[in-house]
């Protein structure tokens, strides 16, 4: 467990969450994402050629070649620009879309912005800027939003919701008062689509419905079972009792087959994306086949950056493959055809 001597910065802070990340366990101890508890029903006959398997869907207007997005992770380091830059480079290559992690720390410090451009190497991807909610409770607002969009020539916005991170945290920000007004607010100025996101504890039914009513164009579920973040706050705890506070919570909130199914009750006519623990393409399939648009994906996407960008091609191919493996061994010829398969529950 590191120490920290004192108050640290957002940039000392994005740092430790990188290395944290790559280096420590921080995954759920017992709970699960809950697809395991689901599979396809096999078609021995899908009379269908793999050759003929369309993989395209439709996130926020732009046509996307497969439903798999990089997950917003990083930014505001050094390290983070060269990691964003792996990522982007390969999501240009494959078409696919890919969110940045959150931009405060270049809201902050201007010269700090450069880890998030990433435009020169994907230049028309669709691409999602990251400012934390709850900064809407202290002094951030339009222009702030708009100052992440411009800083990435952003397609849409994405806010997100770390309440538990922000608890544990010491120096977490935690007025959590009031907040959908000021989405509402943001989501008629900001200019572009809003996505709400959680970062891994997943939203309730109501939690959608109030956030579609305010206007947010998406909602991301990051459901639990992944990347636990109050493991990764035990991990930078500065004393023993923060540590054990944050440990207390490491298989806290709502499974990410559930939070999807959440979301689709609550905000029935959004674009969903499903995030939290997704391990592989088929993991991605039973997520649209459970209402999602597309699948999200942080870990595997950190780690292969860190190592290249030829790492992260081959990691989007291989999901690429097993997604259109299993839609031809379910019988799915498009996603839309994926989104009406029936799973089998164990």
């Amino acid at each position: 467990m590191s120490q920290v001597t004192e108050t640290p910065t957002t940039e000392s802070r994005k740092v430790d969450h990188i290395r944290i990340n790559l280096d420590k366990d921080v995954q759920f101890p017992r709970l699960t994402t809950g697809l395991e508890r689901y599979r396809f029903l096999h078609q021995a006959l899908p009379e269908i050629d793999l050759a003929e398997i369309d993989t395209r869907v439709h996130l926020l207007g732009h046509l996307i070649n497969v439903p798999i997005l990089i997950s917003s992770m990083t930014g505001g380091t050094e390290m983070a620009s060269r990691l964003n830059r792996n990522l982007a480079e390969a999501a240009q290559h494959h078409q696919i879309p890919m969110g940045v992690g959150s931009q405060r720390a270049a809201v902050e410090s201007l010269e700090l912005a450069k880890s998030y451009q990433i435009r020169d190497v994907a230049p028309d991807i669709l691409l999602f800027a990251n400012i934390g909610a709850v900064q809407l409770n202290y002094g951030y607002g339009v222009d702030q939003c708009r100052r992440a969009v411009d800083m990435l020539e952003a397609n849409a916005l994405i806010l997100h919701f770390n309440v538990l991170q922000e608890a544990v945290q010491p120096e977490g920000d935690t007025n959590f008062a009031g907040l959908l007004a000021k989405v509402e607010h943001i989501c008629t100025h900001v200019g572009v689509p809003v996505i709400a996101k959680e970062v891994g504890w997943g939203f309730s039914e109501k939690n959608c419905r109030d956030l579609k009513n305010v206007g947010v164009s998406a909602i991301d579920v990051a459901g639990a079972g992944g990347t636990s973040w109050s493991e990764v706050e035990y991990h930078r705890a500065p004393t023993a009792f923060h540590a054990r506070v944050a440990r207390s919570f490491a298989d806290w909130g709502i499974p990410t087959a559930d939070a999807i199914q959440y979301a689709v009750k609550g905000a029935p006519d959004l674009d969903i994306i499903a995030s939290g623990g997704l391990r592989d393409g088929i993991d991605i399939a039973k997520c649209i086949a459970l209402g999602a648009k597309v699948g999200g994906i942080a870990a595997s996407f950190l780690k292969a950056a860190d190592e290249s960008v030829e790492a992260v091609d081959q990691l989007i191919r291989e999901l690429s493959s097993q997604i259109r493996i299993a839609m031809l061994c379910s019988g799915a010829r498009t996603i839309s055809d994926l989104q009406n398969t029936p799973l089998l529950k164990d």
